[in-house]
């Protein structure tokens, strides 16, 4: 696994590298250098500096961050949902989505969830035609729950679907 990174909360002064390493992590030909990209489902963009703002200054939401020598490799956004924690916006820098920094990452979303936030479950949404992604989160813990969620079509702000049967798979991890 190599090297374990630094893990710390994002601040307002880190929005724009955080916004870019999203971007870079799921949409355009960046993303294609990993395995995790959005780019053949969705053009536009991924998230904004408005959004990854209000995340960082929530009172129920953060964005953790992932630190090797200084430089930020990955982040996840972590909220305060309804009897559970919610994972979401999982980014690793495209060419190092092999190094197993996804694993640590969510053992720290996790670990948040359950230390800080207090609670025993995680779930998470993932695109549906996603397939190869949501059997990595399976491997993980992370089980469909039978529920969907569509995919918010007509708001640029959550990008340009490149398809018409979009929608979301709901996924739950048991922490404890």
């Amino acid at each position: 696994m190599g090297v374990l990174p630094v893990f710390r909360d994002a601040g307002p002064e880190d929005v724009p590298r955080v916004v870019a390493l999203v971007e870079r992590a799921y949409r355009g030909e960046a993303s294609r250098a990993g395995w995790t990209t959005e780019a053949d489902l969705l053009d536009g963009q991924r998230t904004d500096d408005r959004e990854i703002g209000e995340l960082v200054q929530g009172h129920d939401s953060r964005i953790r961050m992932a630190f090797i020598d200084g430089v930020l490799v990955a982040c996840v956004r972590i909220d305060r949902g309804s009897g559970h924690g919610y994972v979401g916006m999982v980014s690793v820098e495209p060419t190092r989505q092999r190094d197993g920094l996804g694993r640590q990452l969510l053992a720290e979303a996790e670990r948040v969830i359950l230390e800080d936030l207090g609670m025993d479950r995680a779930r998470m949404t993932v695109i549906g035609q996603r397939e190869e992604l949501i059997a990595w989160y399976g491997r993980r813990g992370y089980l469909p729950t039978g529920e969907r969620e569509p995919f918010p079509y007509g708001e640029p702000r959550n990008g340009l679907p490149r398809r018409s049967d979009l929608y979301f798979e709901v996924l739950e991890k048991r922490l404890r």
